[in-house]
Parts: C-alpha cells; sequence; structure tokens
C-alpha cells in the first residue's frame, strides 16, 4: 500500500500537468514559429507570395513564419504533408488554383473541401489572351471565326497538361464552339520562343509578361479573364466586353490550414491577412509581381474553392483530360 505521501506527492504531479496543459492552450496565438508549406519548388512566384506573407506575419505577430518548399508528385506530396498536419494553426499551405484541378485529374490522398479550413484569399492574376503577330485576327470575333474556318489547325500553347492555361484553352473551344489543338511544354521557358517564333498561335499569358510581349509587338493581345481592363493594357478589352460573357480565367492564391483548426485561429489568421494586404507596400510588391491584391473571407473563400472544383471538373470530363 502507497504511503500518504507518496500519493499526495502523485497528486500534486498530475495537477501541476494539468495546470501546465491548461496553461498551453490558454497561451495566445501564435506563441511558437509557424510552418508555412508551397508545393511547389523555390524560386517561383509561389515562394515570393509566402515569403511577402511570411516576412509581414512575423513583423506583426514577433513569431518567424518559416517557409516549407515541399514540390513533387503534382503538388500532393507538400499538400498532403499539410492535411496531414496537426490542426493547430502552426502549420499553413499556400495554394493556387492548381489545387482544385489535380483532385479532378488523378487520385489525391486528401480532398480539397473536406480536409482543409481556408482562411484567406492573397492575390490574383488574370490570364491575358495572345495570338502571334501573322494571325489575321485582331479581336475575338475574328479570332473566334478563324479558328471555326481552321478547325484543329490553330495551336494553343500551355505549360503543362491539366494547368490553368490547358483547362482555359479547353474552356474557350467549349463555350465558343471551336477546335484548337492543345501544344503542352514544360514550362513559360520551352513555351515562349515557339510562340514568338509561331509554332503556336495561341496562349493564355500573366499578365506581367503579356504587357512587356504586347507591348514591343511580340504578340497581340486579344481579350483578358478578368472583370476588368488592365491599366497598362486598355486597349485590350475583358471577355465580357469582347463578346463572350461568363468566360474568364485566372490563378488564386490562397492560405489554408488543416481541417478543424480552430475556428479563432482561422479567424485571427484571416484578419492579420487583410490587414497585410491593405499595406501599400504589400500591394506595390503583388503589382510589381503582375498579381492583384484579393482578399476574401474564410466563407468567400470556401465558396471560390467549391465553385472552382466543379467548374474545372466539368471542362475536364467535357474535354476528356488525362492526367499525367
Amino acid at each position: 500500500m502507497r504511503s500518504p505521501s507518496i500519493v499526495a506527492r502523485t497528486l500534486t504531479t498530475l495537477v501541476l500537468f494539468a495546470l501546465a496543459a491548461t496553461a498551453a492552450a490558454q497561451q495566445p496565438y501564435p506563441s511558437k514559429p509557424i510552418r508555412l508549406i508551397t508545393p511547389y519548388p523555390p524560386g517561383g512566384g509561389t515562394t515570393v507570395v509566402a515569403r511577402l506573407l511570411g516576412q509581414k506575419l512575423t513583423e506583426s505577430w514577433g513569431q518567424y513564419v518559416i517557409v516549407d518548399n515541399r514540390p513533387g508528385g503534382n503538388t500532393i506530396i507538400g499538400t498532403e504533408a499539410a492535411a496531414k498536419a496537426p490542426p493547430d494553426g502552426y502549420t499553413l499551405v499556400l495554394q493556387v488554383s492548381t489545387f482544385v484541378i489535380v483532385p479532378s485529374l488523378i487520385a489525391t490522398p486528401y480532398d480539397p473541401v473536406k480536409n482543409f479550413a481556408p482562411i484567406a484569399n492573397l492575390a490574383k492574376s488574370d490570364y491575358v489572351l495572345v495570338v502571334h503577330p501573322s494571325i489575321p485576327a485582331n479581336d475575338l470575333k475574328e479570332l473566334i471565326a478563324l479558328a471555326k474556318a481552321r478547325p484543329g489547325k490553330l495551336n494553343y500553347g500551355s505549360t503543362g497538361t491539366g494547368g490553368v492555361q490547358h483547362l482555359a484553352g479547353e474552356s474557350l473551344n467549349i463555350i465558343a464552339g471551336i477546335k484548337m489543338q492543345h501544344i503542352p511544354y514544360k514550362g513559360s521557358g520551352q513555351l515562349l520562343p515557339d510562340l514568338f517564333g509561331g509554332q503556336i498561335q495561341v496562349a493564355f499569358q500573366v499578365p506581367i509578361s503579356a504587357i512587356a510581349n504586347i507591348k514591343s509587338g511580340k504578340l497581340k493581345g486579344i481579350a483578358i479573364g478578368g472583370d476588368q481592363r488592365l491599366p497598362a493594357l486598355p486597349q485590350v478589352p475583358t471577355f465580357a466586353e469582347a463578346g463572350l460573357p461568363g468566360f474568364g480565367v485566372n490563378t488564386w492564391f490562397g492560405i489554408l490550414a488543416p481541417a478543424r483548426t480552430p475556428r479563432a485561429i482561422v479567424d485571427k489568421l484571416s484578419t492579420g491577412i487583410g490587414k497585410i494586404l491593405s499595406l501599400p507596400d504589400t500591394r506595390q510588391k503583388l503589382d510589381s509581381l503582375g498579381l492583384t491584391p484579393f482578399f476574401s473571407t474564410p466563407e468567400q473563400f470556401a465558396a471560390l474553392i467549391k465553385a472552382d472544383t466543379a467548374h474545372y471538373a466539368k471542362i475536364i470530363k467535357t474535354a476528356d483530360i488525362k492526367g499525367e
């Protein structure tokens, strides 16, 4: 039989452990460094955006936000790591629109709706439809008419099968009733020389690239996928203005946490990101990357994820696109 002193010491230890656990649970968030996963290789636009956000959150909260590049498996490796992390707010993931496309192309060990807690969008990039100067079309109606007159003869390039640019081209085919041939490349470094040389005639480009190439005369701008014209390209109309309402294409950047992350933490992150996006220097940096600040609440971001998942899944099914 244990002595009263041993029992007393045991009870005291248990009480101290309970008090320590309670104190830890009551510590204000964040009380330690945060890991921000990006499922892409370092050096790209996602890394730049992740580091920008991480720096601002670190300055605001006094806790380091460490960017963790986890590329591979068509973004699955990094995304799965985020999905399986503890839902305590100390592991976040930066995603782009590919997040809702990949599960419709190949089997993934996570569900973009069920396994994540949306926090906020950061920015978006509205793609510009461009053509080679040799193409006898100066606006969208002329391009569609040309494509109908030459079914399968116009080639459009993308930076990879199943990416946003590929799905934008197939969506244009479906909505406009045309048939352009898809030519996939492994990145812009391979696509652009063929586009400039006329081996492919059509492509969707991010604004920062489209602006420079249109102004230099290397390409012609046909339409932009956003809801307003770019100040740097006032002559290029939106798709709605060009006669194709309902068609739009962009890439969004957003922050998510594992599912079941406490709502108080989600709200604090969302509020903090909103404040960061309102800063002039943040907006200037995003603008220099060809990105438009695009903040959304957790509810708005969740609705966007559901809508885009259904939208892209329909395009993939209709165009019979297969994952690689």
